[in-house]
């Protein structure tokens, strides 16, 4: 009976020093983005210090400031930052009455303002006149010439106090700050977090081994990690693009293909989102899908900035209810920029929801390379298209043409529009374009969309503001390059039967994405138990191009999980950030990270360790 009493003392008393720990650093990262945007941003000054201390309830003396920030100082993080406040713990009032005692020698209750002001601006660090000119004039605490120090202690406490509290609510309140998401987790499926950043381990050791191993390296933390493990993986040059894997044989010229085009779309936030495509086939068939970036021909030979993008195709069994898609499988041949699945596929209706890791479809800073001329006036002032604005309309009506056949129907234009203004054009708006614009078989044609992109720029007097809106949107930027979109190209071939590909949807992947690729890299991936934490497994899966790996946390509770890539080589991830952490909810899985080469020519080397919280 003692021995189970003592028992739940001790597990009591874990569960209180967990709370308290959870408390600290919750108020420590309240203070810190108080001042600093993210907790991975660095202190990179005394005064920066000074001001992030004076948020998070303390006062330090200059001589304070110099002890944590010495003449080899450079800049301390946010680890850096819990460890000084656990030093530095804020003043309490019997400390703050102890130090006025030792001036007012008689126990009067109050000290006189000459004598404070004299003490002040001579000892210590040495104020000035005017600033104990600011404290002796605030009337709480001053009365005839002298200061009642009992009263500006309350005062001192409450206001720095309240300054806590006040830190609290903002990270509370605020969802930006209190979830900094990195990535496109959605749904049931946790989002990444910033958490403390850390610096690497005196123990790492720099080495890495060829192929996966576990280093040793761990990531220091002013929290410590409870459990981590390590995985490297060494990767040839260029591998991403000498894989000849055989995607279609001379066996399948017989087959039956059906192929549509589409595209991703970079929003303003990062998410990515891109046509969704059912298909149906009437028969059980042997099936190749493929997917690749589509090739548009450019202008002077300019290469196509994305074909370098990384796509991927998860093939997803509709059941009964469309919310229960079961994953089937995933695009993991590779043929140059090219991937591709063969297997069989039993008669029936699929989902093909593509996929790209957003490694290099990415928010990029623009260049001030000026703005390209969309419209000019002819002799006769009449409004005409620049052969640049021509050329990019011409190349917006490939990416359009979803079944290549060189005409918009009515639906691949809705697609356009919902893409570009939010709304839909319907029947009898078509009809009105049928009257004025080029069509064949009730199909824009390419002289038509021209023409209907003219027409808006004379309605608006030349103003080409609403033109801009349109290319902003899928994807160019003020020089007229696309940037910040990827179109594709899918292909079905099947032996059997005549398969039919249509894009039902434009929009981001969701929970049904997430996860079938959770579900692909634990199928297909290595996994390891994080040491030291049997409920938490880090899968990892390498594909010709890239890394991806998962986080499955079996566990009853949430668990925050810290991601170091501090000793990783010529890689990139879609997160944009060597060092982060991430909230895995209980009974679940989510990415942690996909990772690919910076520089394709050159061996790369992912080397991730992932450390409990």
């Amino acid at each position: 009976g003692n021995q189970k009493a003592t028992h739940s003392e001790n597990s009591q008393g874990k569960k209180s020093q967990h709370a308290e720990e959870a408390i600290f650093y919750m108020n420590c990262r309240a203070a810190y983005l108080t001042v600093f945007k993210s907790s991975l941003e660095n202190i990179k000054s005394k005064e920066q210090l000074s001001l992030v201390l004076q948020q998070a309830g303390r006062n330090p003396s200059q001589k304070t400031i110099n002890k944590y920030w010495t003449s080899q100082t450079t800049s301390l993080n946010f680890d850096d930052f819990c460890a000084i406040l656990k030093e530095e713990k804020p003043a309490t009032k019997n400390e703050l009455l102890e130090a006025f005692g030792k001036i007012d020698t008689d126990k009067a209750g109050y000290i006189l303002h000459d004598e404070l002001c004299k003490i002040l601006t001579t000892r210590g660090d040495k104020m000035t006149w005017e600033e104990v000119t600011s404290i002796t004039k605030q009337a709480d605490f001053n009365c005839s010439g002298k200061l009642d120090y009992n009263k500006f202690c309350e005062l001192y406490l409450s206001t720095s106090e309240q300054c806590c509290k006040a830190a609290r609510a903002r990270l509370e309140n605020d969802p930006r700050l209190r979830q900094q998401h990195f990535g496109n987790q959605s749904g049931n499926f946790s989002e990444g977090i910033t958490q403390p950043g850390s610096k690497p381990s005196r123990k790492t050791d720099h080495k890495l081994p060829k192929g996966d191993s576990r280093a040793p390296s761990r990531p220091s933390s002013a929290q410590s990690s409870k459990a981590s493990t390590s995985t490297t993986v060494t990767m040839g040059a260029s591998s991403s693009r000498n894989t000849k894997l055989i995607i279609e044989p001379d066996t399948m010229k017989e087959w039956q293909c059906a192929q549509s085009k589409g595209c991703f779309y970079l929003e303003e936030d990062g998410e990515i989102i891109s046509h969704k495509y059912r298909l149906q086939l009437p028969q059980r068939s042997a099936v190749c899908v493929t997917i690749k970036p589509f090739h548009i021909p450019q202008a002077g030979g300019k290469s196509c900035g994305w074909l370098s993008v990384d796509t991927a195709l998860f093939i997803l069994k509709e059941s009964e209810t469309q919310e229960n898609l079961q994953l089937v499988s995933f695009t993991e041949l590779q043929n140059e920029e090219m991937f591709g699945w063969r297997g069989e596929l039993g008669a029936g209706v699929y989902w093909l929801l593509p996929f790209t890791t957003g490694c290099r479809l990415r928010k990029i800073k623009p260049q001030m390379t000026g703005e390209a001329k969309l419209l000019w006036r002819d002799e006769d002032g009449e409004l005409a298209l620049t052969k640049e604005f021509r050329a990019a309309l011409l190349d917006i009506f490939e990416m359009i043409d979803l079944d290549g056949n060189g005409l918009l129907s009515l639906e691949e234009y809705n697609f356009f529009e919902l893409r570009t203004s939010g709304e839909k054009c319907d029947q009898e708006a078509w009809a009105v374009c049928k009257e004025n614009f080029e069509m064949k078989k009730n199909e824009l044609t390419k002289q038509g969309f021209l023409d209907l992109n003219l027409m808006e720029a004379n309605d608006r007097d030349g103003d080409p503001w609403d033109l801009w809106v349109t290319l902003l949107s899928l994807g160019y930027n003020k020089a007229l390059e696309m940037t910040e979109a990827c179109p594709f190209v899918i292909a079905v071939c099947a032996e059997r039967c005549k398969p039919r590909i249509k894009a039902i949807s434009l929009e981001a992947g969701g929970s049904q994405l997430s996860r079938a690729v959770c579900r692909s890299v634990v199928n297909r991936g290595e996994a390891k138990v994080l040491h030291g934490s049997e409920n938490i497994f880090i899968h990892t899966y390498r594909a010709g191009s890239r890394v991806t790996s998962v986080i499955e946390n079996k566990s009853e509770n949430k668990v925050i999980i810290h991601v170091n890539n501090e000793q990783s080589k010529n890689c990139l991830n879609n997160r944009g950030l060597k060092v982060f952490a991430v909230e895995v909810a209980p009974k679940s899985m989510m990415v942690s990270q996909h990772v690919m080469a910076l520089n394709e020519q050159e061996e790369w080397i992912y080397s991730c360790v992932h450390s409990l919280v």
